[in-house]
């Protein structure tokens, strides 16, 4: 494989392990209002999944004293792609060792970027079988649609909070093999936001400095649905729900998501957003860079980010 070539051993996002304060109220938002559905609980975790996410599941719901992230997962191509990346995240020296796996995978291998989040790649999985009540009319979809609350369909992407937004993207790149799609890049150079895929999709993962300068935070996971109708649908149910409405919904200027942003109750930030807003399929892409002039402007119709945007985040920190 020559310097040039794109890798390809990671296959697609696979999980976000949450924390959370109020387990019980969280799960509640996640099945009754979010729309997904429970597949599994071992210890203080509980697992969940959107209907058509094929693997048992997509999001890991822990009890913790704080909000945060636990880890984020990405499933590989193979055993020989998992083991390939394992031996560049080793020689980098960011390899934290194996796990046993979560109830919903296989083996897996942990690596830390200089924040201290914890990534981790597997192979084996579960693939998630419906009971006889939620199995589909049509078989190629994973589970019946559930016509409850948001209804998510899937697991899409995930947004972190990091010191230096460079770090993490060359550990992203080299260590995981991922591409860059989009930056933003302030007028003294320095690297603000970084968006990464692994797929045909635009972004997996996002991540901007945290301004707040604390390492190791949660900005936001992100579900999506078919269509802007269904988001506008869910600003009302978050509505009817008492669900604070961060910003949106409306349409970002980076990568064209039209989104909508919500606080879980245990005060974890979640998205919702439309599904292949943009594909990535030229294998030559080069990163589009939006200056700081330019993000000053807003999102694409205009709409100014909310200041919480940039300070909130989890664990939750006192800012100036």
């Amino acid at each position: 494989m020559s310097a040039s070539e794109p890798v390809r051993d990671l296959a697609h996002l696979g999980h976000v392990e949450m924390f959370t304060p109020k387990i019980e109220e969280s799960l509640r938002f996640f099945i009754d209002i979010m729309g997904m559905t429970e597949s599994g609980r071992e210890g203080d975790s509980v697992y969940l999944r959107a209907w058509d996410d094929y693997e048992f599941h997509t999001l890991k719901l822990t009890a913790r004293k704080t909000a945060g992230v636990g880890h984020v997962a990405f499933r590989a191509m193979s055993p020989e792609a998992l083991q390939r990346r394992v031996k560049v995240l080793e020689t980098m020296g960011a390899g934290l060792g194996w796990t046993e796996g979560d109830l919903g995978h296989g083996p897996a291998y942990r690596a830390r970027n200089a924040d201290g989040h914890i990534f981790e790649i597997y192979y084996d999985t579960r693939w998630y079988e419906a009971p006889p009540e939620l199995k589909p009319a049509l078989k190629n979809q994973a589970q019946r649609y559930p016509a409850r609350g948001c209804s998510v369909r899937r697991l899409d992407h995930l947004n972190l909070l990091v010191l230096d937004p460079k770090e993490t993207r060359l550990f992203l790149e080299q260590g995981l093999g991922m591409r860059t799609t989009e930056q933003i890049i302030l007028d003294n150079g320095q690297e603000a936001g970084n968006w990464l895929t692994c797929t045909n999709k635009t972004y997996d993962i996002a991540f901007t400095r945290d301004f707040t300068g604390t390492p190791g935070r949660f900005h936001h996971v992100t579900y999506a649905v078919d269509c802007r109708e269904d988001i506008l649908r869910a600003a009302d149910v978050f509505l009817e729900n008492g669900v604070f409405i961060e910003t949106g919904p409306h349409k970002h200027a980076v990568q064209q998501t039209f989104f909508l942003y919500v606080w879980e109750p245990g005060g974890n930030r979640v998205e919702i957003a439309n599904a292949g807003a943009r594909l990535m399929i030229a294998p030559d892409w080069k990163p589009i860079i939006w200056t700081e002039a330019e993000r000053k402007k807003g999102q694409a119709w205009g709409l100014k980010t909310v200041e919480s945007f940039h300070t909130h985040g989890t664990p939750p920190v006192e800012h100036s």
